[in-house]
């Protein structure tokens, strides 16, 4: 079991462990709903340390990547990054990822992808089976460092108080190095909970300052169980429930990410063609359940009395004050207003197909 630079300091503000991709990590400090609605009115910390980062060096890095996802790579450039899924040869999603472009260091063009902690060693593979032959040198950027996201309304100005430094500039997925406590921290404007908010590689030393800095300024540090809430509502994927490597982004209602009008060519991109034209025979969908009873992934999902669907992601919508959740049902059942039910511990409970995000921030 692998534990972060930051267990310990974890420990200490009270924060309960529980295994997670082979890691220890905090499921909760103050509570999963308190920790939640921090996020949303304030500002929260959340240790990502067990995140992977890789760093893709070499020339015509972007246009090599560019053969393993389904996002036109172009579209951003320096400074810039670009949500977007690895494919496999079936149109499958084998993790999804954001992809920095750095520009060019020392001459050099580089990237660096921030990829699940579940998926590190068989992301590096797959990127080191297609990309070390064409010269890019693959390596793990984070090593023994610290990745934190600060998150929620007033993420911007606790971190430009301990920086010193403007950050109204820094667009949504933009990037660039900032220096906290005297060294360069890689900072990006991305997260996880549908607020704004920061994510920082750090070192060990400089990881662990932060966190005391922010704990004291009064940032609640907050665990897996309130970054679980938060992404539902905002309708942000979690690989391994609602989505996985035999499910296509089209199914899993990314295909806001399958870029077919560039002329370039990448792996899966006949399935996505073939998909394209013909349809898919399920899609990802938000449910509000009407009572309050909550659909728990591998739910069923029922209609007219007749199975057609499961629950991938269920939980309390703490914003809302109601259970949500995402499921697979065929196309035909995926519109808006669609009456559905779940079938929770043997009673079939009404549910509705309603527009994702559930919740969006002001």
């Amino acid at each position: 079991m692998f534990r972060t630079p930051l267990n310990e300091l974890c420990r200490n503000a009270g924060g309960r462990m529980v295994p997670f991709a082979g890691w220890e990590m905090a499921v909760q400090f103050e509570g999963v709903i308190a920790e939640h609605k921090a996020v949303r009115s304030s500002c929260g910390v959340f240790d990502i340390s067990h995140m992977g980062l890789l760093k893709l060096k070499g020339l015509g890095a972007k246009d090599k990547l560019q053969g393993l996802v389904p996002s036109d790579l172009h579209r951003i450039g320096p400074g810039e990054a670009i949500y977007s899924v690895l494919l496999n040869e079936g149109g499958g999603i084998l993790d999804d990822l954001i992809i920095y472009d750095r520009g060019q260091i020392a001459g050099i063009d580089e990237l660096f992808v921030v990829i699940n902690a579940a998926c590190v060693a068989a992301d590096t593979a797959w990127l080191e089976q297609h990309l070390s032959p064409q010269g890019i040198e693959i390596s793990d950027q984070k090593t023994t460092g610290v990745l934190l996201a600060l998150q929620g309304p007033e993420a911007a100005a606790k971190l430009q108080q301990l920086c010193g430094e403007d950050l109204s500039g820094l667009p949504r997925f933009g990037h660039r190095e900032i220096e906290i406590n005297g060294s360069k921290v890689f900072t990006a404007r991305t997260g996880y909970t549908g607020e704004d908010g920061f994510e920082l590689l750090l070192s060990r030393e400089v990881g662990c300052w932060l966190w005391g800095q922010l704990l004291a300024d009064g940032v609640a540090p907050c665990g897996l169980g309130a970054r679980d809430s938060l992404r539902l509502e905002a309708a942000m994927h979690l690989y391994g429930s609602d989505m996985d490597a035999n499910t296509s982004p089209l199914e899993a209602s990314l295909g806001w990410l399958v870029h077919l009008e560039m002329p370039l060519d990448f792996i899966g991109r006949e399935v996505l063609e073939k998909q394209t034209a013909q349809g898919v025979s399920r899609r990802l969908v938000g449910l509000q359940l009407q009572g309050r009873n909550i659909a728990r992934h591998g739910y069923s999902v029922h209609h007219n009395g007749e199975l057609v669907g499961e629950i991938t992601s269920g939980s309390w919508a703490p914003s809302l004050e109601l259970p949500i959740a995402l499921a697979y049902v065929p196309p035909a059942l995926a519109k808006l207003g669609t009456q559905l039910s779940v079938d929770i511990r043997g009673r079939q409970e009404a549910a509705q197909v309603v527009k994702r995000p559930f919740y969006r921030a002001n």
